[in-house]
């Protein structure tokens, strides 16, 4: 089993983005004011080296083993290549700090190509991220997104084909997107076999083109309560491919959480939710068959409690009422990951 990686970020936010996305403002998405420089690259993994240099990019003190210097926020591969190289020259002393360190880039299926592959390579970068975001070509184009579902198939090929390791990115509740093209794009990226995933439901942010769609009546926001149930589906579909899903949601910042936010699906605990979804969907598929009144124990692995009752219980509620049962107790043991077991209580 591989070792969870660790991340340390920079954000390059619009950095190289020919396209305005609808949905987009990495400015206040990220939190990042500027674009990150060659001595923004080396202050931030200062610390590693013990070097101090604490500095608002900057992780905390983090094990030199596994761990990804990650460009974020903006299309990597679309800036300048001497500004790219730039960066990834100031990187170089990072890769020396561990036998395991590597480095992750974010960016545009169409600024991806075996030329662009190969220098990356060369530089230590082990991980692409594709911002793919759907792949119905209806939904990218009233995204406004600049590419094709055939741009992100052929990017995807030409990552992996590389040895790289690939990460695809997508959106729900996306403009023209009802939840059957979410559905559709996860049928996809699970044809194109990535090493891992992220679902980022649409959030209405301040100062971008769809919030302004959004006031004027033009775009119906993706609710919370939607979109945790169908990334509850996904995350499903994804984990039965066996798939990592290692995000769900927008990372929360301040200026999210005070009001940037202005509508759909932000919440800082949205990942939680929806894997509490997905074990209220389990349970409740394990009861179908168990007679009201019964008093049941659900077991569950290590650590996943509070994600089997539920935020203020509701998942206990639900199932007690839905299957009329006497009680509910849920209790940990060494079960596999994302697993749980029922069992009825004389």
């Amino acid at each position: 089993m591989t070792p969870k990686k660790s991340i340390i970020p920079i954000f390059i936010p619009h950095a190289g983005c020919r396209h305005a996305c609808v949905f987009c403002n990495q400015h206040r998405i990220s939190n990042a004011a500027g674009i990150a420089t060659p001595d923004i690259v080396r202050a931030a993994y200062a610390s590693l080296a013990g070097e101090g240099g604490e500095n608002r990019y900057s992780a905390p003190m983090l094990p030199p083993r596994h761990t990804q210097l990650a460009f974020y926020g903006g299309s990597f591969t679309a800036i300048a290549p001497e500004q790219q190289n730039d960066l990834l020259d100031a990187a170089q002393p990072f890769l020396r700090l561990g036998p395991h360190n590597s480095i992750r880039v974010s960016t545009r299926p169409d600024c991806i190509d075996d030329p662009t592959v190969a220098r990356l390579k060369g530089y230590g970068v082990k991980t692409i991220e594709l911002g793919a975001q759907s792949m119905c070509d209806d939904v990218l184009a009233r995204s406004r997104r600049g590419h094709t579902s055939a741009d992100v198939a052929r990017a995807a090929e030409t990552i992996k084909s590389a040895g790289l390791e690939l990460i695809l990115q997508m959106m729900t509740g996306l403009p023209g997107d009802d939840g059957d093209e979410s559905r559709c794009t996860a049928k996809r990226f699970i044809e194109l076999e990535p090493d891992g995933v992220r679902i980022y439901p649409t959030v209405v942010v301040r100062g971008t083109a769809l919030f302004e769609l959004w006031q004027g009546g033009q775009y119906k926001e993706h609710s919370l309560e939607d979109a945790v149930k169908l990334c509850a589906e996904i995350a499903a579909m994804f984990r039965n491919a066996e798939i990592p899903v290692i995000r769900i949601g927008l990372n929360p910042t301040e200026a999210l959480t005070a009001g940037d936010a202005a509508a759909g699906a932000y919440h800082p605990a949205l990942g939680e939710m929806v894997y509490s979804k997905l074990y209220f969907d389990k349970a409740a598929a394990l009861l179908k068959d168990v007679a009201p009144g019964s008093n049941i124990s659900i077991t569950v692995s290590k650590g996943r409690i509070s994600m089997m009752i539920g935020h203020k219980r509701k998942n206990i509620r639900a199932l007690t009422e839905d299957f009329s049962l006497k009680s509910v107790k849920v209790v940990e043991a060494d079960v596999a990951h994302g697993e749980i077991r029922i069992e009825i209580i004389p």
